[in-house]
């Protein structure tokens, strides 16, 4: 029983007179790549507005109110870049087409260039007329066969597939550097807070308070309270 991808051996069974010809003028590759996908813009919206509003905890409530100018510039500036590199990954992950396979490529002329030889198994994209490389797959979003695609993701508006992979992975790094980066940021300012406030309501050092807590807490555990 035939699939719905048409996998046939012969070039006549993939029926190119039910397709349409491909468009006279196909995009150039030079083109900028976008998806209009409601979901996806405010997805892609969204993470803009996310990464933008960390940085402005960052460099406002952290590293403005400047208890150490050397500490605040080597943060700020590390925290900036990050943050820049992950948001020029996005956009390159969002605007670089993924790999779209021509639409309506299933025409008799463009079968018989492929030269098949006896036994050769080719693929049929019913939904966009298209002959499928190996690894594509056709994404509903897109409306396009897309190569060796992972999958649709809406936070970059894009398949991730062969052409944009590599940017997609450098956004999810860049993210998690940043996060990375804020947790131990925030978990310093915690610290100088505490420490101010210590200072100003008790006269008992903070050190040896934590040594002496350390201590208690370690006693009570050797002996099993």
């Amino acid at each position: 029983m035939k699939s719905s991808r048409d996998i046939e051996r012969k070039a006549g069974y993939l029926q190119p007179e039910h397709c349409a010809p491909p468009p006279p003028h196909p995009p150039s590759s030079g083109q900028m790549w976008f998806i209009r996908d409601g979901c996806g813009i405010v997805c892609g919206v969204i993470t803009w507005i996310l990464v933008l509003y960390a940085e402005f905890v960052v460099v406002f409530v952290m590293l403005l109110p400047v208890r150490n100018v050397a500490y605040s510039l080597a943060n700020g500036a590390l925290f900036n870049t990050l943050a820049f590199l992950a948001l020029a990954s996005h956009f390159r992950a969002m605007c670089t087409d993924p790999g779209a396979v021509p639409k309506g490529n299933a025409t008799k002329e463009f079968i018989e260039s492929l030269q098949l030889k006896p036994g050769q198994v080719v693929y049929k994209c019913p939904k966009c007329c298209s002959i499928k490389p190996e690894r594509a797959h056709h994404c509903s979003v897109c409306k396009r066969c897309i190569r060796k695609m992972d999958h649709h993701c809406p936070w970059v508006n894009n398949c991730v597939g062969e052409n944009n992979q590599k940017y997609f992975v450098l956004f999810t790094m860049y993210i998690a550097l940043i996060s990375l980066h804020a947790l131990v940021m925030v978990a310093f300012h915690f610290i100088f807070c505490f420490e101010e406030d210590w200072a100003s309501k008790n006269s008992v050092p903070l050190l040896p308070f934590w040594v002496l807590m350390g201590t208690s807490g370690l006693s009570k555990g050797f002996n099993g309270e």
